[in-house]
């Protein structure tokens, strides 16, 4: 019997209503898989997708003084760099100033993490990424809140998810993947 048989008859519920908190926990891990590729993708500065219009250069004197002491390091190079990457590199900076130390912190370590994967994973990180911004809002906010159920989850129920999860075929991942959202059970009545 899995984790979710398990919770589901402690609970009272019925063998269908724990199928039904299966699929939902699953498509929950399957949501926080893709935010957390975001927020590596996104902090490893993955360029952006081709916009509409190029980006204009921005000066060196631009920058806030706090910005070009973050910088100084491409100071030399500043205008041989790609608007793109001129751009990418004064919001980093600037919303690195904004952060709090904790954030600060919680930040360095992820981008410790993402230097120490291999650049396949990465790839696919980044691939996951664009993945995830390519889905109307909507379905964008549905993966954010799941993300966020998952995140509520006790650490013994998230680490049997991600077990359970690894230890799926592909293709039944990718049955997940595709099936559609959840819907939550409906509110037990005594």
């Amino acid at each position: 019997m899995g984790i979710f048989e398990e919770v589901g008859a402690a609970q009272g519920l019925s063998h269908a209503a724990a199928a039904g908190r299966k699929a939902m926990i699953r498509a929950v891990f399957f949501s926080v898989c893709l935010i957390a590729a975001a927020a590596n993708a996104a902090f490893a500065q993955a360029p952006p997708s081709a916009p509409a219009e190029a980006p204009a250069s921005r000066e060196w004197q631009s920058l806030s003084p706090e910005q070009q002491h973050l910088l100084k390091s491409y100071q030399d190079k500043w205008n041989t760099l790609p608007p793109e990457r001129q751009q990418a590199l004064a919001k980093g900076s600037q919303r690195w100033i904004s952060m709090t130390p904790e954030q600060r912190s919680s930040a360095q370590q992820r981008f410790g993490q993402w230097r120490s994967m291999p650049p396949e994973q990465r790839q696919e990180l980044r691939n996951r990424w664009q993945q995830y911004k390519s889905l109307p809002p909507e379905q964008q906010q549905r993966v954010q809140q799941s993300f966020q159920r998952f995140r509520q989850m006790p650490p013994e129920q998230r680490s049997e998810l991600r077990k359970q999860w690894h230890q799926m075929s592909p293709e039944q991942r990718r049955s997940i993947r595709q099936a559609p959202a959840p819907r939550p059970p409906p509110p037990r009545t005594h």
